[in-house]
């Protein structure tokens, strides 16, 4: 995945003070005396498409299949099998701080991020910061469709229907598409086109928005959708608690298996999250979650949510530099598919596992629109030119986690309508889990608790009886167990020798011997010659403006000679009636002159306007030069940041390599041949590693 071209990577302590500054200047996002329009509860509808038969479909595909589809799409088909807990969901959705784009429990202020929700997608076409931006003048929607589904128009036209304000194609005739194409990356489109509108963006059940094919038809661009993912739940979740009630619109598989990697606490980072193919949307998808929760406990348990309750750092997500910021915008904007809102990544800095500071958030609760009017196309553009000016910072990880002015702040900070903490004996988090047994469950506990006891006298029994014999078998398995150690060893090393070979030739394939100041010099030079094209146009502007001024005075001479010669006229008609024959010759001399004169400037003028079109000609020539010569900058940042991206993939895998050298070190010490060659590879492997360390 590549960054943008104006990219800005900024050290955490000056953003800390930016921040502090920007917020101390500028307020936050609700000020004293704001009176909250939201209701006390808000009923909200979960209703989802039924994904039976994707399921059913997803299912009947060979490997070959799903691995293309993988490749352009990412890890969303296991989205089919993220259960959606309505009771968990609705009691979610009370505790969204609509003026702060994020969620507040009691506490704790938990968002989902850009950054987050791109390592849950995990779709390696992607470019992070080429975001969605809605067309004003894109092709038609059956014209999008035949692009997608490779359909003729006829086809596509007699099949798109009108449902409420908007037009949609209904999922039964991609379903019967995506059967019968012949054409396999068609049939892995229509179902990924599919998969963003029924799941990702489920506005009309049983139907695919005309909205949603225009940012499907992007994707194979490179265009990220996570921008207008987060964009479309955040809108929705707006619109819910401002109405009270209402149906969510956004993708709640999504949103739900984001809140159970912040919610669950694991006591180490899974070492799998390194691996190339370690998918946390699949693990998630696969972890049994309980549905026995009541909505009330849900809410009680989020009511009074600590610090030390939340996994701050989602097990799956390794922290890299933080995007807090777009162009002008203290924070991140976000295009939607319908409309538009902003976020404040500073407002969870803890989820990246860096320090908390006071977050500046005014104009967050302003911020969202609609596309809808004239005046939008404009809101649009400038939010499209701030993330051509993205800025990142470091992160940095201290203790305590959030510094103390932060601390006051949030104390003193006004909220939205949202619950607040029960000061008067909250119930434990344990006793909200814990689920009131039956009599029936009850005898049956019992039950099992004295078979179990009966279980245990049994193998008791059974233990001292093998016991006598164990003795003698103990040798052979010594014997049994070193022979399999010898062999492992064996079979690591072979191993390891494959590996260190396929590095060597990664390693010159990948360039990694080129430094990132290298590539910095080929960025700067490209964008030299950029320059060098905008000095050229603009020096071909002046001299077209320096000729439309001849020209215009030009122009006014050839007015002024008309001018004259009528005058002229004049005259010679009054001369005929007074003058002699030998004057009337000669003022019919005068006469020929003059015109001789005109004809004369005729010509420059006919000159002057050939040189124009000349300019002209040669000024679309300089423009289509200097089109081409951007599109040549774009193709090699691109080319640029892919080859980057390699290289960080080559490194993080030589870390792994170099963790398991490692282990293997401390596992086979030898004196002999075979562990002295062992030992010399490790250390290859590990001196890689180090010098990979500088492209992490």
């Amino acid at each position: 995945m590549e960054n943008g071209f104006f990219d800005k990577v900024e050290d955490n302590a000056a953003v800390r003070i930016w921040a502090e500054t920007t917020q101390q200047e500028k307020g936050d996002s609700l000020t004293e005396g704001y009176v909250s329009e939201l209701s006390d509860f808000t009923r909200v509808s979960v209703t989802q498409n039924n994904l039976q038969e994707m399921k059913e479909i997803w299912a009947r595909w060979d490997d070959e299949v799903k691995r293309l589809f993988y490749c352009h799409y990412g890890d969303l088909p296991y989205l089919l099998d993220v259960k959606v807990d309505e009771r968990l969901f609705r009691a979610l959705v009370q505790y969204w701080n609509s003026a702060y784009s994020c969620f507040t429990f009691g506490n704790v202020d938990l968002v989902p991020t850009i950054e987050e929700y791109t390592a849950l997608i995990r779709c390696p076409k992607i470019q992070v910061d080429r975001i969605y931006s809605k067309a004003t003048n894109g092709p038609a929607f059956s014209k999008k469709l035949m692009n997608i589904t490779g359909m003729s128009e006829q086809w596509v036209t007699t099949r798109i229907k009108q449902k409420g304000d908007c037009r949609c194609i209904p999922w039964r005739h991609l379903r019967d598409l995506i059967l019968a194409h012949p054409d396999m990356k068609k049939r892995v489109d229509v179902f990924a086109l599919s998969i963003y509108g029924l799941i990702v963006f489920p506005k009309a059940l049983g139907h695919v928005d005309e909205a949603v094919s225009d940012l499907f038809d992007r994707l194979s661009k490179g265009t990220t959708p996570v921008p207008a993912i987060l964009a479309e739940t955040f809108r929705s979740l707006n619109a819910c608690r401002r109405a009270g009630e209402g149906r969510f619109i956004g993708c709640a598989q999504l949103l739900l298996s984001w809140f159970h990697s912040h919610f669950w606490k694991i006591e180490k980072v899974p070492y799998r999250v390194f691996f190339e193919n370690y998918s946390p949307l699949k693990e998630l998808a696969a972890t049994p979650r309980r549905d026995d929760i009541t909505e009330e406990n849900w809410m009680a348990i989020l009511q009074n949510l600590q610090d030390e309750d939340v996994e701050w750092r989602a097990p799956w997500m390794v922290p890299d530099e933080i995007l807090y910021r777009c162009g002008d915008f203290d924070w991140v904007p976000l295009l939607g598919v319908w409309g538009a809102i902003g976020y404040a990544p500073l407002l969870a800095l803890r989820q990246y596992r860096s320090r908390q500071f006071i977050p500046p958030t005014h104009g967050l609760a302003q911020c969202e629109f609609v596309f809808a009017g004239n005046n939008y196309k404009r809101r649009v553009r400038e939010i499209s030119n701030a993330w051509n000016q993205t800025r990142r910072m470091k992160k940095f990880a201290a203790n305590p986690m959030a510094t103390l002015e932060y601390d006051q702040w949030r104390i003193q900070r006004i909220n939205d309508n949202i619950p607040t903490p029960d000061q008067e004996g909250p119930r434990s988090m344990e006793e909200c889990l814990r689920p009131i047994p039956s009599e029936l469950e009850i005898v049956r506990h019992d039950f099992e608790r004295k078979s179990l006891e009966l279980e245990k006298r049994i193998e008791q029994l059974e233990e001292e009886k093998m016991q006598l014999g164990l003795d003698v078998d103990v040798q052979k398995l010594e014997a049994e167990r070193l022979r399999k150690g010898k062999n492992k060893a064996e079979e690591d090393l072979d191993s390891l020798k494959t590996d260190y070979k396929k590095l060597r030739r990664s390693i010159r394939t990948a360039g990694l011997g080129k430094t990132s100041e290298q590539w910095r010099q080929e960025i700067k030079e490209e964008q030299r010659k950029v320059s060098q094209w905008e000095e050229r146009f603009r020096e071909a502007q002046a001299r077209e403006e320096t000729l439309k001024e001849s020209l215009v005075e030009s122009q006014n001479e050839k007015e002024r000679l008309k001018m004259r010669v009528t005058e002229l006229e004049k005259s010679l008609y009054q001369q005929r009636a007074r003058n002699s024959v030998i004057e009337l010759k000669a003022s019919q001399s005068k006469i020929e002159e003059l015109k001789g004169n005109i004809e004369e400037l005729k010509v420059a003028l006919q000159d002057r306007e050939l040189q124009l079109e000349f300019l002209e000609i040669n000024n679309d020539r300089l423009n289509e030069q200097l089109h081409q010569s951007q599109e040549q900058v774009r193709n090699r940042d691109y080319i640029m940041g892919e080859a980057l991206n390699q290289v960080r993939e080559v490194a993080d895998h030589l870390q792994t390599l170099a963790v398991q050298a490692d282990v293997l070190s401390l596992k086979y010490e030898s004196e002999s041949d075979r562990g002295r060659e062992l030992a010399w590879l490790l250390r290859q492997v590990k001196a890689l590693s180090i010098r990979a360390k500088p492209y992490m």
